[in-house]
């Protein structure tokens, strides 16, 4: 039985305020739950911090008084997972998809998370993998996109981020995710800065074709 394709809205937010755009997730959430289109955010945030529902505040490395002397806000948020670092040229996609029309199933759904990122570095010549008990994309021993979702009533939010050209200091302040693990970035394996509108490109259609999404004429 050949898959109907389903229709996906994508909207690009640019550099955007992480509460500003977790506010818009709960809008798109709430007209997903009310039979509206799915939708693709695409964007990047200021440094900021987020905790997941399973966050152990060891994995925060630097005190409170440091975090606002460099301007980073720290925010708990309803997603699976511990702490993670978003920043500027870290690309960001928020899908918020009905899981009712990928079987509502969530392991599959984040396998096909990391195989989107992992089909998208390979556009760019980037070989990436994963790591078997772990979420998340690495290359060779260095993570590169990190994994975090939220479900409401079947509909999927939060989502993926994938290191481009993040500056790889900023994760000196935590433990990602968890772990004792480095983080690498695109343009680090790449070895110079990477056009991350060509990224937010590629990553639309692969995420399109992954999820046999049909993009939306706007």
């Amino acid at each position: 039985m050949i898959q109907e394709m389903t229709i996906c809205h994508v909207k690009d937010l640019g550099l955007i305020d992480y509460e500003q755009a977790y506010v818009l997730q709960k809008q798109h959430v709430d007209e997903v739950l009310r039979g509206g289109p799915q939708t693709l955010l695409l964007c990047e945030h200021p440094p900021v911090l987020t905790l997941g529902r399973l966050a152990d505040g060891k994995n925060l490395l630097i005190g409170g008084e440091e975090l606002a002397r460099r301007g980073v806000g720290v925010h708990p948020i309803d997603r699976g997972g511990d702490i993670t670092l978003h920043a500027p040229g870290q690309l960001i996609v928020y899908p918020i998809l009905d899981l009712a029309h990928f079987g509502k199933d969530l392991r599959r759904y984040l396998r096909q998370l990391e195989q989107v990122a992992i089909d998208l570095l390979g556009d760019f010549d980037i070989v990436a993998n994963r790591f078997s008990g772990q979420t998340g994309v690495w290359v060779g021993p260095k993570k590169i996109a990190s994994i975090g979702i939220g479900v409401r009533r079947w509909i999927a939010f939060h989502g993926l981020a994938v290191n481009v050209n993040t500056d790889l200091e900023l994760f000196a302040m935590i433990r990602p995710c968890g772990l004792d693990v480095e983080m690498t970035s695109m343009a680090a394996v790449k070895k110079q800065e990477v056009c991350l509108q060509e990224v937010k490109e590629k990553m639309m259609g692969r995420f399109l074709k992954n999820f046999y999404l049909q993009r939306a004429r706007d």
